[in-house]
């Protein structure tokens, strides 16, 4: 508990600092997250018995985040660029000598980079956000940076209500082959500590506290989504951890994998209700 705290009083400050300069370092740093969580990504699948082409996979997962970092400068091109590395990749599939082994390296890598980035929708949230009324509690953040806070907050606050009160009041278990520790009472504690949390901030943002109570339920879902599919490559891989780059929270993808499921939802709420 002593190191996830140290490491927590670290890592928050600086994601707050990235996400207050926002533009150009936060793609940076969404890159550097992706290619990380990656590499962990595809060590998981291997153990897992699954083989794949690390480095084009991850090549391909940054190629897809630059688009959604950049959209004016490839202007649709990312799709194509995304397609050409499906194409490589199932061109470096044909070196295995079985065709079965190919083909589970060509499908594992693509799933692979699609997988992890996803991390690029925290990126076209910030691209897609409405702009923040005149006289709102959080005007000077402007719709980037204060929807993509909304989005962390929220993530974050699910997590901390889940683990609160499924440590205190949970008894019953679910999916318990996939995450033998979750409970019913856990996962209505998140959905409640989310859907307070979206409320404020979406009045704070100036919208309507409608938004946050249909928002924040989507959300804390989605981010609980999120854990459990990365639960499902951890187990069949037999880790406990994607890594060990964060003293007592383990991997990066250990800590994003609820963004991962999470970002898509808000961004695609943004575009359908709020906009």
């Amino acid at each position: 508990m002593r190191e996830r705290a140290i490491s927590a009083a670290i890592l928050v400050p600086v994601l707050l600092v990235v996400l207050a300069l926002g533009g150009a370092v936060l793609a940076l740093a969404i890159a550097i997250i992706t290619a990380i969580a990656s590499l962990e990504l595809f060590r998981l699948l291997r153990a897992a018995g699954h083989d794949s082409f690390p480095a084009l996979g991850t090549v391909l997962a940054l190629t897809i985040v630059l688009d959604a970092a950049f959209p004016d400068v490839l202007d649709g091109s990312g799709l194509l660029l995304s397609a050409i590395g499906i194409v490589l990749i199932a061109v470096a599939a044909f070196t295995r000598q079985d065709p079965r082994d190919g083909l589970v390296a060509w499908i594992a890598t693509v799933f692979g980079a699609f997988y992890v980035s996803l991390t690029a929708f925290v990126i076209r949230l910030g691209h897609v956000a409405p702009a923040v009324p005149d006289g709102a509690p959080l005007e000077f953040l402007g719709g980037e940076r204060g929807w993509i806070l909304l989005l962390l907050l929220a993530v974050w606050s699910y997590d901390t209500g889940a683990l609160l009160v499924g440590k205190q009041f949970g008894r019953r278990k679910f999916l318990t082959h996939i995450s033998p520790s979750k409970t019913i009472e856990g996962l209505i504690g998140g959905l409640v500590s989310t859907t307070i949390v979206v409320t404020v901030l979406a009045v704070l943002l100036g919208e309507s506290p409608i938004i946050g109570l249909a928002l924040g339920p989507l959300l804390g879902l989605a981010a609980q989504a999120g854990d459990l599919a990365e639960s499902v490559l951890k187990r069949a891989a037999g880790a406990k951890d994607s890594g060990t780059i964060i003293p007592g929270h383990g991997g990066i993808l250990d800590r994003v994998d609820s963004f991962l499921f999470a970002a898509p939802v808000v961004a695609l709420y943004v575009l359908a209700v709020v906009r």
